[in-house]
């Protein structure tokens, strides 16, 4: 496994930082992938309480960002962007290992 095997942008950071302090939670963003959505997998995330044992992690201007080793094998080398565009505001990942995505942008093939 390389030394930095996800990574967050600074944009990602600003806006996971945000949204924490909202809702009173650390700032500790969950990257999962699950099976489905229109191209095989989806991502999924989630603020988190807490960094299991077993997560990689990657952290950037106080901001955590965990993913859990059966989703870092799909997403391994991505990194996590926050992005603002006249279709709205979303979290996108930019993955080295998909073979393929979607429109939407929140699933892909490997």
């Amino acid at each position: 496994m390389s030394e930095h095997p996800i990574d967050l942008t600074p944009s990602a950071a600003r806006r996971v930082a945000a949204i924490a302090a909202k809702q009173g939670k650390p700032a500790i963003l969950r990257l999962a992938v699950d099976g489905g959505g229109c191209a095989g997998f989806q991502y999924r995330f989630g603020l988190a309480d807490t960094v299991e044992g077993d997560d990689a992690v990657a952290v950037r201007d106080g901001v955590t960002l965990v993913v859990d080793p059966m989703s870092l094998d799909l997403v391994q080398g991505a990194a996590v962007d926050f992005v603002e565009s006249l279709g709205g505001a979303a979290f996108r990942v930019t993955n080295p290992n998909a073979a393929s995505g979607c429109g939407c942008g929140s699933s892909f093939s490997i």
